[in-house]
């Protein structure tokens, strides 16, 4: 057993091998997570029955150390740290295939009725924004995230929900020895509007914008709808308030790369003024 450390997941991480070499992913949480750790078990199966490419599951049980989860092991390399190696091209072939596979998840159906979404997403809107206006560290025009929010929530009356892997981003995607595209860390799954999925986008778009481009066209086979983006943004902006009061407990460096994300997320989206982000990039041809 090796010890995976990289991640923010409060699960033990281990690379086990057997005697014979095959190799799986081992994932051990606390015991009083039982009852989660099933339902994304059963979640990552009905996920993994309808072809995505990701950690298969193989078995699930109680341990002395609380509850695990074996998966398979997949041989390969982080695609965030791939994608600076490769083409445009290629780059934006990846983003296609993210953006199918993210469709393919959110199309798992769910058993049972949710929260309203308006109601649920703004008390999570009011609670990031209490959270930012209490925090001693403030944005250089934080104040755009927020009046583009109080402008724009009535887009969220009547979203649909669905599953979803809820930490959707290229740092949660590996590639293959063969050079296929797998989703791997399915811990932070939820259910809410499937555009929401998107929140995390910014990462992707820092790192290769024509990766993030082609995961907006592959999700919605090159005809994005205009909501699509208005929502985004708000999304967005709510996820960028709460990020500052997230990093303070971790240091200064978490404090900076949140505060050069905020400056990069209203630099693509001129101070909240426009909702198509100057990363989108439609006009790649493969």
């Amino acid at each position: 057993m090796e010890p995976i450390t990289k991640g923010w997941s409060n699960d033990k991480k281990y690379c086990v091998t057997k005697a014979d070499g095959t190799k799986y992913l081992l994932r051990i949480s606390s015991a009083e997570k039982y009852n989660s750790k099933k339902v994304e078990y059963e979640m990552m199966q009905k996920v993994a029955a309808r072809g995505v490419p990701m950690c298969q599951p193989i078995e699930f049980g109680v341990c002395e150390d609380g509850v695990y989860s074996l998966q398979s092991w997949i041989d390969g390399r982080d695609a965030e740290e791939t994608v600076s190696f490769i083409s445009d091209t290629e780059q934006y072939r990846y983003g296609l295939e993210a953006g199918r596979i993210l469709r393919e998840i959110h199309s798992v159906p769910i058993s049972h009725l949710q929260e309203d979404w308006e109601i649920r997403f703004n008390r999570k809107i009011d609670r990031k924004i209490g959270m930012y206006n209490n925090c001693p560290i403030k944005y250089e025009n934080g104040q755009a995230f927020i009046k583009y929010i109080d402008e724009n929530r009535h887009l969220l009356k009547g979203r649909p929900q669905c599953y979803q892997h809820g930490d959707y981003h290229i740092g949660n995607m590996m590639i293959d020895q063969s050079g296929k595209l797998f989703i791997i860390d399915f811990d932070r799954d939820d259910y809410g509007d499937p555009w929401e999925e998107f929140n995390r986008i910014v990462w992707c778009a820092q790192k290769a914008p024509l990766f993030a481009s082609g995961m907006v066209d592959g999700y919605f086979d090159n005809d994005v709808p205009m909501d699509f983006w208005r929502l985004l943004a708000l999304y967005i902006s709510s996820n960028t308030l709460s990020s500052i009061p997230w990093a303070i407990p971790f240091g200064q460096n978490e404090i900076e790369t949140m505060i050069k994300q905020a400056k990069d997320v209203l630099d693509w989206y001129d101070n909240m003024k426009n909702p198509i982000p100057t990363w989108y990039n439609h006009s790649i041809s493969i």
